[in-house]
């Protein structure tokens, strides 16, 4: 009988034991996925190269347009592979697909057709498709500001017509609040 009791009064000194072992496995797993969950996401936010004045419809880059997207494509490439550019978002329109033609080319990323007016939804797109990634958007000058506003929250100047070299850096935090970087390229 005395047996009987020995191993009673063990059993709870166990106890404490295995609760302090489990919820350390559950601290360890929680920080685990805190670390993966707390990735920036960095956003690219482009005007379209210079356009040829004709047609006025669609008009494809000028010979400085041409120039610029692979002077784009020849910066955005070098950049190390964790750094790289994964996917692509354009408008409809021939200048802006013209303009990162040769930076897909060289990565080999998806280039991503959006309606042009709906500058929420490639906001949307970016910020939910590639979370954690690096995301390049090349838009119109109407719509490179409102872009940039929907992913950060900062009001941004007009952009004028003649206005090609702006690029913003948009950084996304998981768990704080994004910061905009202008860039002027030459």
């Amino acid at each position: 009988m005395h047996k009987e009791f020995a191993s009673l009064r063990r059993r709870p000194l166990f106890a404490p034991v295995w609760l302090a072992a489990l919820a350390a496995a559950f601290v360890v797993a929680l920080a685990i996925w805190l670390l993966a969950s707390a990735s920036t996401t960095t956003i690219i936010v482009m005007r379209h190269a210079e356009k040829a004045a004709l047609p006025a419809e669609d008009p494809p880059l000028s010979a400085v347009g041409e120039a610029r997207a692979k002077a784009l494509a020849q910066i955005l490439a070098q950049a190390p592979e964790e750094f790289r550019i994964q996917g692509i978002f354009v408008s409809e329109f021939r200048r802006t697909q013209d303009t990162v033609r040769p930076l897909a080319n060289r990565l080999g990323v998806p280039v991503i057709v959006v309606p042009a007016a709906d500058t929420a939804l490639v906001a949307e797109r970016a910020r939910d498709e590639y979370r954690g990634g690096r995301v390049l958007i090349v838009g119109h000058s109407n719509t490179v500001p409102e872009i940039v506003e929907k992913l950060s929250g900062h009001k941004m100047p007009a952009m004028a017509e003649s206005e090609y070299g702006i690029v913003y850096v948009i950084s996304l935090p998981r768990f704080s609040r994004a910061s905009v970087t202008r860039l002027d390229f030459p």
